[in-house]
C-alpha cells in the first residue's frame, strides 16, 4: 500500500470515527442526566432517533424507535404507530444501513473493541449466512409478535427485546443509572444479570468477530437492511476497474464478499471497502438512478 493510499484510509477512519463520536455526544447530550442520576423527559423524548440509543440512558435526548415499536405493538398507544413506522422507512430509504455504519452509538462501541489488535476470528460462510437471519427473527419475534400476543389483565405487553435481551440498553441505560442509584443497586437481581452477561458476551466477541450484534441480532438493522437494495445511498463496485485483489473483501467488518455483496441487505455502508481499494473501484453516492452495468450483484 502507497504512502498516499495509506493516508487516504487514515483520514477516512478519522472521519468517520469523528461523525460516529459526534453522533454519540448528540444523542446522549444530556449532561444533567449522567450527573444526577435521573433520566431526560423533556419534549425531544417523544421524536425517535434513527438508530439503536436507549430511552433510559440518562443522557438520552431522544427516543429509541425500537423501544417505541415495542411499545406500540404492546397497545400502549397504537395512534403512535404511523409515526414510528413513518420515521424509520423515511430513513431507510434515504439512507439504509448507512446510520449503522456512522451514526449508531453501539456500533461505534464495536468498532473501539475491534481496534484492539487480536487477530480477527472468520466465521464460516455457512453459519454466517445462517446466523444473519437471527436478526430478522428477533425483529418479528421479540419486538412485534411477543409484546402483542402475551398481554397482562390490563392488556399490555412487554418490551421483550428491551427487557431481556438489548446490549444497548444494558450499557447505556442499566449500567449508569445503577452505578448511579444507591438505591438501584439494591433491586438489581436476576433480570439485571442476564442482561450484564449478555453484553459481556457481545462486547468480548466483538474484539474477535467486528459488529457482531449488528451482523447478527440487531432488529434495526433488519429493518434496515429491507430497504438497503433500494436506499437513495447506494455503494457500488465497478467491474472495469477492480482487479479482484480482494483488499475490499478484506477491509469489511461485515465479513461481505464486497464485489458480490455490496448492494446486498448486510452492507452497513462504512466506507472501508471504498478507503482500502487501490483502482477507486468502489464508489458511493446518493443517486437513486444507479447503471446496474457498473453493479455486480
Amino acid at each position: 500500500m502507497s504512502g498516499m493510499h495509506r493516508d487516504r484510509v487514515k483520514r477516512h477512519n478519522r472521519f468517520r470515527l469523528c461523525v460516529q463520536l459526534l453522533a454519540a455526544a448528540i444523542l446522549n447530550g444530556y449532561a444533567a442526566g449522567f450527573a444526577g442520576g435521573h433520566i431526560f423527559t423533556g419534549k425531544t423524548k417523544a421524536v425517535c432517533v434513527p438508530v439503536l440509543n436507549c430511552y433510559a440512558c440518562p443522557g438520552a435526548l431522544g427516543a429509541c424507535p425500537i423501544g417505541a415499536m415495542q411499545t406500540v405493538a404492546a397497545g400502549n398507544g397504537r395512534s403512535f404507530s404511523f409515526y414510528v413506522l413513518g420515521v424509520l422507512m423515511l430513513c431507510g430509504t434515504l439512507f439504509g444501513r448507512l446510520l449503522c455504519g456512522f451514526l449508531c452509538p453501539f456500533g461505534l462501541v464495536q468498532d473501539l473493541l475491534a481496534r484492539i489488535p487480536l487477530k480477527k476470528l472468520t466465521v464460516p460462510r455457512k453459519a454466517d449466512r445462517m446466523l444473519r437471519y437471527v436478526k430478522y427473527a428477533v425483529l418479528i419475534i421479540m419486538v412485534l409478535l411477543l409484546p402483542a400476543a402475551v398481554q397482562n389483565a390490563l392488556g399490555t405487553g412487554e418490551p421483550w427485546f428491551c427487557k431481556y435481551l438489548c446490549p444497548t440498553g444494558t450499557l447505556e441505560g442499566g449500567i449508569p443509572m445503577v452505578l448511579l442509584n444507591p438505591a438501584l443497586r439494591k433491586l438489581a437481581g436476576v433480570l439485571f444479570t442476564w442482561k450484564f452477561m449478555i453484553l459481556l458476551a457481545i462486547l468480548i466477541l466483538s474484539v474477535k468477530i467486528p459488529r457482531v450484534f449488528c451482523r447478527y441480532l440487531c432488529p434495526l438493522g433488519a429493518f434496515y437492511a429491507l430497504f438497503n437494495r433500494f436506499a437513495c445511498f447506494q455503494m457500488q463496485v465497478s467491474s472495469a476497474k477492480c482487479i479482484g485483489c480482494g483488499k475490499c473483501t478484506a477491509a469489511c467488518p461485515m465479513q461481505l464478499d464486497v464485489p458480490q455483496e455490496v448492494c446486498s441487505g448486510e452492507c452497513i455502508r462504512c466506507g472501508k471497502c471504498k478507503a482500502v481499494c487501490p483502482t477507486g473501484a468502489v464508489a458511493s453516492d446518493f443517486s437513486v438512478l444507479r447503471d446496474h452495468t457498473e453493479h455486480t450483484s
